[in-house]
């Protein structure tokens, strides 16, 4: 079997997920590292087990390289998913996809004219209930949905001492909390529900208004404590915390909090999704397990197993009932069906993965959200 050769751009948390995801993968090599400069590039790539290593429009010369991943800050997805297509290679890119609706528009419009295959990595719709649920919903076992309550909380940005690059807008965007987890978080019900959100009212809460930012690398503290004179206050204008109703587009209400000062919520999405025949719950740290709420009868506990689920989503499970699957294999059964268009060589006509377009979507949705929480009144999507 000739395997695909992958390149990946950017090794912060997420690139070494996605490289780990690939390695899981038959048909596909990680072939190649690329980072900001050479050095660390070839530093990065030694110590991930990977043979070459190059800045990014070194990558883009290699022939050989057909698919990147670009696993960088939010800033770069735009300029690199551009030339990586213009390039001729295939795309995977992190969300958002771009800083706004037109630069996102733009890669939407040129990934359909080169006909390659293209995927933002919303990965959190490949938990194998996420799937059974989508699959309930479509064959009618939930009917009408009534209502939506979703959430998504984490705790790392707690302390006024935590930093990161995400609080920066020039590199981040003009939202933080909706915009990295809330968009996941949307992604997924619409996923699930079929519906589309048609309006949004938002309201916005920044809890350190200053955030101390180390002088220098954190590395550099390591096994000490930063004293007053190692930070600077910087001031935020990004959101801790958002409380967002919704309207869909059946008529029905929803709502949903996202939250990274939560403490003790180191990476939890709540759905609860009510319909006219049952309701689903589900807790993404606890992702093997899955509520079914029944008016006149037994509530019931569905576990993942392969033997107890619809066919249709069988295809994102791997192991049998009681071996549980998490997080780290979400993007291998993501990357699982974008390879199997890569080996055909274009991009499907009815992707089953995220694509650019969903990725547009959400982008849409964020923005909206923030209109809505600058007027302090309903935006319609």
């Amino acid at each position: 079997m000739e395997k695909i050769k992958v390149g990946v751009v950017g090794t912060g948390f997420i690139g070494p997920a996605h490289i780990e995801a690939l390695r899981r993968l038959p048909n596909v090599e990680v072939a190649a590292l690329c980072e900001v400069t050479a050095e660390l590039a070839k530093q990065k790539a030694d110590s991930l087990g990977i043979a070459r290593s190059y800045t990014f429009e070194e990558l883009l010369k290699q022939d050989d390289i057909q698919s990147i991943h670009i696993c960088t800050p939010n800033f770069l997805h735009y300029s690199q998913s551009k030339a990586a297509l213009e390039a001729g290679k295939h795309v995977v890119c992190e969300k958002p996809l771009a800083k706004d609706l037109k630069e996102a528009e733009e890669l939407v419009e040129l990934a359909a004219k080169t006909g390659l295959v293209n995927a933002v990595h919303f990965n959190l719709r490949y938990y194998p209930l996420a799937r059974q649920m989508k699959v309930m919903r479509e064959k009618g076992d939930l009917g009408e949905v009534y209502s939506i309550i979703g959430s998504y909380l984490q705790d790392w940005l707690f302390y006024e001492t935590d930093y990161n690059w995400r609080l920066e807008p020039d590199k981040s965007g003009d939202s933080r909390a909706i915009a990295d987890i809330g968009s996941h978080l949307m992604d997924i019900l619409e996923y699930i529900t079929g519906l589309k959100t048609v309006a949004v009212l938002a309201d916005f809460n920044t809890i350190h208004k200053t955030r101390k930012k180390p002088l220098k690398a954190v590395e550099t503290y390591s096994g000490k404590m930063l004293q007053p004179e190692d930070y600077a206050d910087v001031p935020i204008n990004t959101e801790d915390h958002a409380n967002v109703l919704l309207r869909f587009d059946n008529g029905n209400k929803g709502v949903i909090t996202v939250s990274q000062v939560s403490a003790g919520r180191k990476n939890q999405m709540k759905l609860e999704i009510a319909g006219s025949k049952k309701t689903f719950a589900w807790n993404s740290e606890a992702p093997n397990e899955m509520w079914i709420g029944n008016r006149d009868g037994y509530n019931e506990n569905l576990m993942r197993d392969p033997s107890l689920m619809y066919s249709e989503a069988r295809s994102v499970i791997s192991f049998p009932g009681g071996h549980n699957e998490g997080f780290p294999d979400t993007s291998k059964q993501m990357f699982k069906e974008v390879y199997e268009a890569i080996a055909a060589g274009k991009q499907p006509e009815n992707p089953t993965f995220p694509t650019f377009a969903d990725g547009y979507r959400e982008l849409l949705i964020c923005e909206r959200i923030l209109e809505s929480n600058r007027k302090q009144a309903w935006v319609e999507v």
